[in-house]
């Protein structure tokens, strides 16, 4: 059976997020939906990243098993075709070898957080970005976030339900920047823990608020307490930006 990787964009507004639930429509049920249109047979897709509820992807792997070969652009195509008006998206798909995994195979994922940094809210953005009217201190929060580079244990920074074996996670790049009137956090990994790069951005808006000190984030990390963790970023300001392999 042949194997191919598709790349898709999709807004999570709509979403209980990327794994198929009971409780709403998920972004792998639209894609197994249109898939079963497509090809007239149930087939499981498998994704890089579970994304939560509410979060974005600029370019999520997945990957799954058809039947019989497909022309690439073919299935590419059919699944846009089959997938409106869901804000889902196949931007390529092509064919790859049978031991390839798109969650197991990965080696880099990356994401990027995105605040709003002014006075008045969203309008053309509301639900793309995390509205935060008062200043933030960009350079402040760039040096904070390098105490996290590295490898580290991040039980402060990991969900409660976070069912992953271990709190250990080794931050490639972690790194703020302003751009207009937006602050960008990018952070890269080969994994990462459930709502990871949400705490991080939560608690680096209180050193942009200056209401942390820079070296507080390091003592938070050091702490390995989850009490010692800022508020939760929001999810709709996340994006999965690209998966590498």
């Amino acid at each position: 059976m042949p194997r191919y990787l598709i790349t898709v964009e999709y807004d999570g507004g709509p979403f209980v997020g990327w794994q198929r639930q009971d409780n709403g429509p998920s972004v792998q049920g639209a894609l197994e939906e249109a898939l079963k249109k497509l090809t007239g047979a149930a087939v499981l897709v498998q994704g890089a990243g579970r994304t939560d509820a509410g979060v974005h992807a600029l370019g999520q792997a997945a990957h799954f098993d058809l039947a019989r070969a497909w022309p690439a652009y073919k299935i590419r195509d059919g699944l846009n075709f089959h997938l409106r008006p869901a804000p889902v998206a196949v931007l390529e798909a092509r064919e790859v070898a049978d031991d390839f995994h798109a969650r197991f195979s990965a080696i880099q994922r990356h994401y990027l957080y995105r605040i709003l940094n002014r006075r008045a809210p969203p309008a053309v953005m509301r639900g793309k970005v995390w509205h935060v009217p008062v200043p933030l201190d960009e350079a402040a929060m760039h040096a904070a976030a390098q105490a996290l580079a590295g490898l580290h244990d991040f039980t402060t920074f990991r969900a409660s339900r976070c069912q992953a074996k271990s709190p250990v996670r080794d931050i490639g790049e972690i790194a703020v920047t302003r751009k207009g009137e937006e602050i960008h956090l990018r952070v890269s990994a080969r994994s990462f823990l459930h709502n990871q790069i949400r705490s991080i951005a939560g608690s680096l808006k209180l050193v942009g608020e200056g209401r942390w000190a820079v070296e507080n984030i390091g003592r938070a990390l050091a702490a390995r307490d989850r009490k010692a963790c800022g508020p939760v970023a929001p999810p709709e300001g996340l994006y999965l930006t690209r998966v590498d392999y």
